[in-house]
C-alpha cells in the first residue's frame, strides 16, 4: 500500500511517499481501506518536532480518516466489511491507502456524507465539541464568538453552535471566509484584520459582549478578547503559536475565565459522547463539513504548508 513516511522531524519536505507491505489485522482491530485522510495543524506541529507529544520514528502521519471497512471479526458484530465509516483515530496512521483501528476509533459515515468530508471529522468536529460543550459549558441563548472561524475547526464550532440554539458571530480575514461564515450558521462575521472589529462585536451584542469567546490564536488575539466578555464569560483556547501579555484586571472586573484544551484529555467515554453527538448531527443534517482543499497523499508535504499558511476556507484532505 502507499502511505507517507516521516523517518526524521523537520519541513514539510519530510513527508515521504513510500509503498510499504499490506497491514495484518490483529484480533479486535478492523481494516479499513481510506479514502481520505483528513489533515491538521497538531500533525504539521508533530511533523516539525515541536509538540510535547512525539512519535517513535519513523512514523506514518494523521489521525482523520474516512472509507469502508475491508476486514473485522465477530468480536465487534456491529462494523462489518462494507460499512462506510469515518476514522477518529488509528493504530497506524491515517496518511495511507489502508489503516488498523479498534472498534472504538470507528463510527458510522452517513450516505449522505462524502469521504472527503468524513475525513474532516475526528480532529476539528472533536475540538469543536469537546470545546464548546465539555470546556465552555455552552447553553442555548448565549452568544458565542468564534475567532478564526472559517478554518476546520472554527466553522465546526459554528454548525455546533449553531445547531444548539447559540447566537453565533464569527471572525474570518477575507471576504470569502466572512461569507462562509455566515453560510455555516453565524448570525454575523467580522473581519478581523480591521482594526474596529473589537468594537463592532461589542455593538452586536448591545454592549454586553460574547459570553463564550473560541480562539484559534490566542499568541495574537486573547488580551483583546478579554476586554469585550460579558460577565461570567470564559474564553476557550484551542490554539496558540506563543507566548501573549494579558492584563489580569480585565478578567477580574468580570469575574471570566480563560480556559486550555486538548482533545487529547477526552477520556474514552467522553469521545463516546462527543462522536455520538457529532454522528447525530450529521443524520440529522445540522453538521455538514465543508472541504476547503484536496490533495493527492503524494503531495501531503503542500497540504502541511497550506494547513499552516493564512486565509483558512474549511478543512484540507489528503485523497486515495
Amino acid at each position: 500500500m502507499k502511505s507517507i513516511h516521516v523517518s526524521s522531524f523537520g519541513e514539510p519536505s519530510v513527508l515521504k511517499l513510500e509503498e510499504a507491505p499490506e497491514l495484518s489485522r490483529k484480533p479486535s482491530q478492523i481494516l479499513v481501506r481510506l479514502h481520505a485522510a483528513g489533515v491538521n495543524p497538531v500533525e504539521a506541529y508533530i511533523r516539525a518536532g515541536k509538540y510535547a507529544r512525539l512519535p517513535s520514528l519513523p512514523y506514518i502521519p494523521g489521525a482523520d480518516g474516512a472509507g469502508v471497512i475491508v476486514e473485522t471479526d465477530d468480536e465487534t458484530p456491529s462494523l462489518t466489511p462494507g460499512d462506510r465509516v469515518y476514522l477518529t483515530g488509528s493504530l497506524t496512521g491515517t496518511y495511507a491507502e489502508e489503516a488498523l483501528c479498534t472498534p472504538d476509533q470507528l463510527n458510522p459515515l452517513p450516505d449522505q456524507i462524502s469521504f472527503e468530508q468524513g475525513a474532516a471529522l475526528g480532529v476539528p468536529y472533536g475540538t469543536a465539541t469537546w470545546a464548546l460543550f465539555n470546556r465552555g459549558h455552552a447553553q442555548s441563548g448565549e452568544t458565542l464568538l468564534v475567532h478564526g472561524a472559517s478554518g476546520g475547526v472554527g466553522l465546526a464550532a459554528v454548525q455546533l453552535a449553531h445547531a444548539a440554539g447559540m447566537r453565533v458571530l464569527g471572525t474570518a480575514g477575507s471576504a470569502e471566509g466572512l461569507e462562509l461564515i455566515r453560510q455555516n450558521g453565524a448570525e454575523a462575521a467580522f473581519d478581523h484584520h480591521d482594526s474596529r472589529h473589537l468594537e463592532e462585536i461589542k455593538a452586536a451584542t448591545g454592549g454586553r459582549g460574547p459570553d463564550i469567546v473560541l480562539e484559534m490564536l490566542a499568541n495574537q488575539n486573547l488580551g483583546s478578547d478579554l476586554t469585550i466578555l460579558a460577565p461570567n464569560g470564559r474564553v476557550v483556547v484551542v490554539g496558540s503559536r506563543g507566548p501573549v501579555e494579558i492584563d489580569p484586571r480585565n478578567l477580574m472586573m468580570r469575574e471570566a475565565d480563560i480556559r486550555g484544551i486538548t482533545l487529547f484529555s477526552a477520556t474514552p467515554a467522553d469521545r463516546t459522547e462527543i462522536y455520538a453527538r457529532i454522528t447525530s448531527g450529521l443524520e440529522n443534517g445540522s453538521l455538514n463539513p465543508v472541504i476547503g482543499g484536496k490533495f493527492p497523499l503524494a503531495e501531503a508535504a503542500a497540504a502541511h504548508e497550506a494547513i499552516m499558511g493564512k486565509g483558512a476556507r474549511g478543512k484540507i484532505v489528503l485523497t486515495m
